[in-house]
């Protein structure tokens, strides 16, 4: 008999059919009916056992995340909630599971203890369903890409350059750490290390892929990226997945077009490819939010905020607009906003964002043109000297999740800049040697993958929808 998948069963069994299903046991109740699941679907498959003929220590067995073996005859469902079951002929318990023992019992659990028991959370419905999506939205990434042309490209993950030059870098180093050498000025002596020079994690792959668009044209990087900063957020992590494309001879306005595209493209993907999970995840979202005040409660439900991005165009503002709007909102005057927004040149933060998608234009959000004081040094300085063609996407319920623009592709401007923010030319000069030899103009964006999901997902805190987070004092597994 062929082995058959959950998922497989539900969807395109054939009754009176004879199947193998393995899984684990979600449900053993009255001693008869065993909710099996194995990770294909946020469904599980009932299978309704004959415990009088079965032998009691195999019954034992059944226990909440026991591995299982079924053989039986797909029939027709005589309970409500499912078209399918499986009155089982023979059950082998593959992997014993004690349920003195087992911590994720079939009850309510809160995401913290989950959190503690990361290697076992995947078990519950709630972060298979996060998982399958974030599977999804990850295929998404690449086939959108590979569909308009564009190469993927694997930028370094160990690195001799800050690309937003934040500091916040994590060290990579093969001294001893109790002894290492020092100079004779008595700092840590790199030149012994293993890589000859002080060395980090990556915090962007952006400046590495520039290089390679300005030879393949179209490109994108889709690889991990590092940021020791101590925040302690529901919106950080110190190891996240970055999506960043470069593409040349592009401006900004073909850049805001891309992301818009992009990111229209990998949630219809996930709409059409997810509608169980997301479902579910819905449900889950208005059933905890029951529980929390109006205000704190998402504009609108799950599908409905994805179909929000997906059947509106983006709003293009500039800053400068955007600003004013801001100076002379209620929320300002009143005092009501936690930054106030006096003049021009404040950096925005979430709740201004969220403002402006959610109460003033009423659907997604790209302000452009930022104050070049506020922004990288490699984005294109803008004619009036002080603005930077810079470009941010804004969502409903999280503010920005989309950072880029047009890089700055005249070679004396970009010195100019590096200057005035302190940038080792030395360090960097294979990057203006883009400048140097046949410059054109150039841009891209990045998008913290976690950021999506968090979007598609409904989930509130950064930390559930990575397999397993890094934050500060914590590496576990």
């Amino acid at each position: 008999m062929k082995n058959y998948s959950v998922k497989e069963l539900l969807t395109n069994g054939t009754l009176q059919q004879d199947v193998v299903v393995k899984g684990w046991v979600r449900t053993f109740r009255s001693n008869r009916f065993i909710a099996l699941n194995d990770g294909s679907t946020i469904n599980n498959i009932q299978c309704v056992i004959d415990f009088e003929n079965t032998d009691k220590e195999v019954l034992k067995k059944i226990t909440t995340s026991a591995a299982a073996e079924i053989k039986g005859t797909l029939v027709a469902s005589k309970g409500s909630g499912q078209n399918f079951e499986i009155q089982v002929k023979e059950i082998i318990i593959l992997g014993a599971s004690n349920p003195e023992e087992y911590p994720i019992q079939p009850k309510k659990h809160s995401l913290e203890f989950l959190r503690a028991n990361a290697h076992l959370r995947v078990r519950t419905n709630t972060f298979s369903a996060v998982m399958r999506v974030r599977s999804a939205l990850s295929f998404a990434v690449h086939q959108f890409f590979q569909k308009e042309g564009f190469y993927y490209v694997n930028t370094p993950i160990v690195t001799g350059s800050d690309a937003e030059g934040a500091g916040e870098m994590f060290r990579v180093s093969a001294l001893d750490a109790k002894n290492p050498p020092l100079t004779e000025a008595g700092d840590v002596d790199f030149t012994e290390d293993f890589f000859g020079k002080e060395t980090n994690l990556t915090v962007s792959g952006q400046l590495e892929a520039e290089t390679y668009a300005m030879a393949m044209g179209k490109v994108y990087t889709f690889g991990p990226t590092f940021r020791a900063e101590n925040s302690n957020t529901t919106r950080h992590l110190a190891e996240f997945w970055m999506i960043e494309p470069e593409v040349a001879f592009m401006e900004l306005d073909g850049n805001m077009d891309l992301a818009e595209s992009f990111i229209k493209y990998v949630l219809a993907y996930v709409k059409e490819t997810c509608p169980d999970d997301l479902a579910f995840l819905e449900k889950r979202l208005l059933d905890e939010e029951k529980t929390k005040p109006q205000t704190e409660r998402s504009p609108m439900p799950l599908r409905e905020k994805i179909d929000f991005i997906l059947d509106n165009n983006f709003k293009r503002v500039s800053y400068t607009e955007a600003v004013e709007i801001l100076r002379n909102s209620k929320p300002n005057k009143k005092k009501k906003f936690e930054y106030l927004i006096e003049e021009w040149g404040a950096d925005l933060q979430s709740e201004h964002e969220r403002y402006l998608v959610e109460k003033h234009f009423e659907c997604p959000v790209i302000l452009f043109d930022y104050p070049a004081k506020i922004k990288a040094f490699y984005m294109r300085l803008n004619e009036d000297g002080k603005t930077v063609r810079a470009m941010d996407i804004l969502f409903p319920g999280i503010g920005e999740i989309v950072g880029g623009s047009q890089r700055e592709e005249r070679y004396d401007v970009l010195v100019e800049k590096m200057k005035a923010m302190g940038i080792d030319e030395k360090e960097l000069s294979w990057y203006l040697d883009l400048r140097k030899f046949g410059t054109a103009v150039h841009s891209g964006f990045g998008l913290g993958f976690e950021r999506l999901v968090l979007f598609a997902t409904g989930m509130t805190n950064i930390r559930d929808v990575i397999p397993f987070p890094r934050t500060p004092k914590n590496a576990e597994f």
